[in-house]
């Protein structure tokens, strides 16, 4: 069952038991590592972003080589790593790799988009569990992957390894800006719809989206990826850090 092909068993489904089961397990391994971690030094907390970064990029080609094996191969939406969530792959090899303003865009996303990407997937796991059942590779390997990226994003706002500051859009938009560019074009050439920028997915919520805006999909995708996520948390940090001070 670990590493079926998909349909050869019964999928795990959305807001079901198994849904759920994950969910809480990952919400309380999430709560575990940051309470032990949370006084951690900034070297510390590199050396975090750093283990993680290696073991989700091991994960990733894993994910990739399976979905070859089963013949997933010639959809290129199926193996290649370039959708929101797969973000923390390129934005962890910047913060735990590089220095200056390149490190500080991978820290901002970490800190940001990371988060917002990770809980979205947690409630609405839409590709992995409507496909595979619970104890599928594809299926932990989801889970581990957006748990992580919940964990790092609040682990360097709890310590403070970041501290985020409204001049910080300019990396995070730059380079989700990058990415959504990237994305378009590859999509245009093959057809296919990373980043979920190019056509309809249908049966989720980013339908409605599309239903709404037309001609101005990609666009209104790509300033969504690009803005909202930052701003939500720069907000959720500033609000928090107010009512500790009063």
């Amino acid at each position: 069952m670990f590493l079926a092909k998909p349909g050869k068993y019964d999928a795990c489904g959305i807001f079901t038991e198994g849904h759920f089961i994950l969910l809480i397990v990952t919400s309380i391994i999430i709560a575990i590592l940051l309470f032990l971690t949370r006084k951690k030094k900034e070297k510390e907390v590199l050396n975090i972003i750093r283990f993680f970064t290696v073991l989700l990029v091991v994960l990733e080609v894993l994910k990739i080589i399976f979905n070859f094996c089963v013949g997933n191969g010639s959809n290129l939406n199926n193996y290649v790593p370039l959708y929101f969530c797969s973000l923390i792959l390129y934005a962890g090899i910047l913060s735990s790799f590089c220095k200056g303003k390149i490190k500080r865009t991978g820290d901002v996303f970490i800190a940001t988009g990371a988060i917002i990407a990770g809980i979205s997937f947690l409630i609405y796991p839409n590709t992995s569990l409507r496909s595979y059942p619970i104890f599928h590779f594809i299926s932990i390997h989801s889970f581990l992957l957006h748990g992580s990226m919940i964990y790092l994003g609040l682990l360097v706002n709890v310590t403070n390894y970041i501290k985020l500051e409204k001049e910080d859009i300019k990396y995070y938009f730059v380079f989700i800006l990058i990415i959504g560019i990237l994305a378009f074009i590859i999509n245009t050439i093959f057809g296919s719809n990373l980043m979920f920028i190019s056509r309809n997915f249908p049966n989720t919520p980013i339908e409605q989206i599309y239903n709404a805006t037309g001609n101005l999909f990609p666009v209104v995708m790509v300033m969504g990826h690009a803005t909202i996520p930052f701003y939500l948390v720069l907000g959720i940090v500033s609000l928090i850090k107010k009512m500790k001070k009063h």
